[in-house]
């Protein structure tokens, strides 16, 4: 493993003292060694939650016989950044989070690594680096939001950005705006519709990096927790056998993808996002393929903000129940 190039033979004798300063033990100095990259932060509503299931993750992995790590990499939230300045780091922050992983994992010589993301550049990030370290590597993706409702309907952020036209158009109140914006967004969670978290989500359990149902189980569910945990126990499982990304992001895969993206009618973004993570993983993913793949998938349901439906947890062995 590789973590033996950090604990094995008396000239690791000082590295091994400083992973006991950790309060570890020989015996978790024998089990291999995972990395959770978590982009937890207290701003971003899509990742309030993931110090959470950061703690599910490492209880699975600890079940499973494996020794956790935890860091943090940053998250920006898009929602937040649109209209200022703010806009002009997101993309750039894909690049960062790629990198500050990679630096973590390959300085601490980690055999395999939880991604513990949600939001639009985030998840990306996490996939891109876990293409190009090409170690057994494991997506958790935080899940969506739950709606909020109003007269008995569902409404969103993407029905605040809607009513602030409204008003401007006279066709609605002040107050009945801050009636929306207090209710629009209930708790922790990415934004309710298939925006380009969700899509992201979706497209990472399509390309097999993440559990079955992942997706779709909302941020504040049972269901997501109990994912998380069985995340952690998995990656163990993945270091043992050796399974590498390289083995399951083929062009076949990347393929699904757009495939399934296609199905959903996801967010445009996911061009952006689907292109470097093959990249990365030494795949051209051209926009031909696009093309060609919308020709033969047809168009299955229209979620937010294109349609009325919601994502929502599955309670079945379906990835989605509309």
């Amino acid at each position: 493993m590789r973590s033996d190039e950090i604990r094995q033979g008396v000239e690791r004798a000082a590295h091994r003292s400083l992973l006991k300063a950790l309060g570890l033990t020989d015996s978790h100095l024998s089990k291999p060694f995972i990395g959770i990259a978590n982009s937890f932060t207290t701003i971003v509503p899509g990742h309030i939650h993931l110090g959470q299931l950061g703690t599910a993750v490492r209880e699975g992995i600890l079940a499973a016989g494996g020794t956790p790590f935890e860091f943090n990499t940053i998250a920006v939230c898009d929602g937040l950044a649109m209209g200022h300045e703010g806009m002009r780091y997101s993309l750039p922050s894909r690049e960062l989070i790629a990198d500050s992983v990679e630096v973590m994992a390959q300085a601490h010589r980690l055999d395999g690594l939880v991604l513990i993301s949600n939001c639009d550049k985030v998840t990306p990030g996490m996939l891109m680096v876990a293409a190009r370290l090409d170690i057994p590597a494991i997506s958790l993706t935080g899940g969506a939001m739950e709606s909020g409702t109003i007269d008995n309907e569902k409404i969103g952020v993407n029905t605040v950005f809607e009513a602030m036209g409204k008003v401007y158009a006279g066709k609605m109140t002040l107050e009945e705006l801050a009636l929306l914006e207090n209710v629009a967004c209930p708790g922790c969670g990415s934004c309710n519709g298939m925006f380009t978290a969700n899509t992201m989500a979706c497209l990472t359990e399509a390309l097999g990096m993440s559990l079955p149902g992942c997706a779709t189980a909302l941020a504040n569910s049972a269901k997501k927790q109990r994912i998380a945990q069985e995340t952690g126990k998995q990656i163990v499982q993945l270091v043992k056998e050796n399974m590498l990304p390289s083995q399951i992001l083929t062009r076949e895969t990347f393929e699904n993808a757009v495939a399934v993206d296609m199905a959903l009618g996801g967010s445009t973004n996911s061009v952006l996002h689907l292109s470097a993570i093959a990249k990365e993983a030494g795949i051209t993913l051209s926009l031909a393929k696009y093309d060609e793949m919308g020709k033969k998938v047809p168009h299955l349901c229209s979620l937010v903000p294109s349609g009325p439906t919601t994502l929502r947890i599955s309670t079945t062995q379906e990835a989605f129940r509309l």
